[in-house]
């Protein structure tokens, strides 16, 4: 198996010295953490004495599959051992090396209580930040049987998470190893795989994603924005359209119009925007919905998708009763919609033209909460953020559509 993986120094290390009650890989995306990690539990199953239950934990079953499963079954990784690793999709266990192996989602506190009674001798977590503190801390506490061990791999996150405070920076003091990789560590990397993915990452997700690093969210979310860069006062002839929506009662309502020009470039186009605190004057969903509509009619367009704050379901309807075609939900996962944003941003992807004044306003003062980053989360300010969530839902749901077109960095780019 060793003759199949081509492994850096660095993950032969990691296998070798797995030692420890708790074992940890975290690091960069791509860096080869994953890979040394799955091997070390290989190994470690191999020798896992026959009393006590082997445990695979993550976010869901489904990443279980992904990220656990799916390349331990892949024979250009781990050669004639694949076979030896039988699952059926769906199902809560699989035979790797002919041991049953248990494989428990854990997206929610609850997902503790199915850990109890279970008395454990190996374990494994895939992306140990995205769980919960108590399901791990239980899952220690199952691990019960002499010799028992935990491995578990992460991307970093806030440098105030409870894995980097309660157990990473106090290594010395538990039975832990840890091995921290940056993406310059998987030696199967191409340098133009490397580039490619770099550009995908800006800010504060490249320091963790590229680099590795455990950093906190602080100031300006979109850090890069340029008046001088970002902003246009003329468009070029703009193919394809989607609209964004936040809906607000008491709150502002926005309409966020993102296009595609021929020019290969996102353009906020234009912003229709309603403050009933403003005006003192509320409006009802069939008169947003009438508004909406005769703004788009005036423009001359027609979005191919309309992504709608997920939250405004009534809306949603009102759209659909009323003949708009081509409404859905927007993709609210907030902090990767902020990452889509910001990479946009950042490569020059994305223009706002002149009259989109409230996303013009909102856009240099969207920060990063910073009661939020004591507490190890990172969560923007909910203040002033009509304009760029609903530029947010158009950018980040119609991503597949243009992330393509990031230009690639050039190579001294890449290494800064």
């Amino acid at each position: 198996m060793l003759d199949t993986l081509p492994l850096s120094r660095k993950q032969l290390r990691s296998v070798a010295q797995a030692t420890c009650r708790i074992c940890i890989w975290h690091g960069a995306v791509r860096s080869g953490k994953t890979i040394a990690s799955l091997l070390a539990w290989l190994l470690a199953v191999a020798e896992a004495p026959s009393s006590g239950l082997l445990v695979v934990a993550g976010r869901s079953l489904q990443t279980i599959e992904r990220n656990v499963l799916e390349p331990l079954q892949d024979p250009s990784l781990f050669g004639p051992i694949a076979a030896q690793i039988r699952h059926t999709r769906g199902a809560t266990t699989a035979t790797v090396l002919g041991r049953t192996v248990h494989l428990i989602g854990a997206s929610d506190a609850r997902a503790e209580g199915r850990l109890r009674g279970l008395t454990a001798s190996l374990a494994y977590v895939d992306e140990a930040t995205l769980i919960p503190e108590a399901f791990w801390t239980q899952l220690l506490a199952r691990l019960s049987v002499p010799g028992a061990k935990l491995y578990a791999t992460t991307n970093p996150d806030s440098p105030r998470h409870w894995l980097k405070v309660g157990y990473l920076d106090r290594a010395g003091e538990l039975d832990l190893r840890q091995w921290h990789f940056k993406l310059a560590d998987n030696p199967s990397l191409s340098p133009a795989y490397v580039r490619s993915l770099a550009a995908e990452y800006v800010g504060l997700w490249k320091r963790r994603m590229i680099d590795g690093a455990w950093v906190v969210a602080e100031g300006a979310i979109y850090d890069m924005w340029d008046e001088g860069r970002h902003v246009v006062d003329e468009l070029p002839t703009i193919r394809r359209h989607w609209l964004g929506v936040d809906y607000g009662t008491a709150n502002p309502f926005s309409a966020v119009l993102l296009g595609l020009g021929d020019d290969d470039r996102l353009y906020a186009v234009a912003e229709w925007r309603h403050d009933s605190r403003a005006t003192r004057r509320q409006m009802t969903d069939a008169q947003y919905s009438a508004a909406v509509r005769s703004w788009l009619a005036g423009l001359g367009v027609e979005p191919e998708w309309t992504f709608i704050d997920p939250s405004a379901a009534s809306f949603s309807t009102q759209l659909w009763t009323d003949g708009h075609a081509g409404v859905t939900r927007a993709r609210n996962d907030v902090l990767d919609g902020i990452r889509s944003t910001s990479t946009a941003l950042d490569s020059g992807l994305l223009r706002v033209h002149r009259s989109c004044e409230g996303l013009l306003a909102e856009l240099p003062g969207y920060a990063w909460d910073p009661a939020a980053a004591d507490k190890g989360e990172d969560r923007p300010i909910k203040r002033d953020d009509h304009s760029a969530d609903a530029l947010r839902y158009a950018v980040h749901s119609s991503a597949h559509e243009w992330r393509h077109l990031i230009p690639a960095p050039t190579p001294e780019e890449a290494a800064a």
